[in-house]
């Protein structure tokens, strides 16, 4: 499995989002997976890897939080859930996005 974190330069929410994607893997026993963290520095770039803001979290090249209706941008990105929004995503959404992507290797 290949996990990765993508940010922009400067991202406030780099660090909470890099200990709330260590923990998940942790929680569903992946804790010897270990994650890249990349910094996108382009418009250009962006585009290219579809990345939709920081941070963005992409689970063997797959954005689990991708929306149709956004677009690629060099910004911050929000996560919402009934608690309301948030720098990082909720932690049992970004279980359950592990938990799909083993499932879905699974022979």
């Amino acid at each position: 499995m290949q996990v990765q974190l993508m940010v922009v330069e400067g991202c406030p929410n780099k660090g909470p989002a890099a200990v709330v994607l260590r923990r998940a893997l942790d929680e569903v026993g992946l804790a010897t997976v270990r994650f890249t963290t990349r910094v996108v520095t382009s418009q250009a770039e962006a585009e290219q890897l579809g990345f939709l803001g920081s941070p963005s979290f992409l689970i063997d090249g797959r954005d689990p939080f991708a929306e149709p209706h956004h677009r690629p941008a060099m910004a911050c990105r929000l996560y919402r859930d009934d608690a309301g929004t948030s720098g990082v995503p909720p932690i049992r959404r970004l279980r359950q996005a592990l938990k799909q992507a083993v499932d879905t290797a699974a022979p």
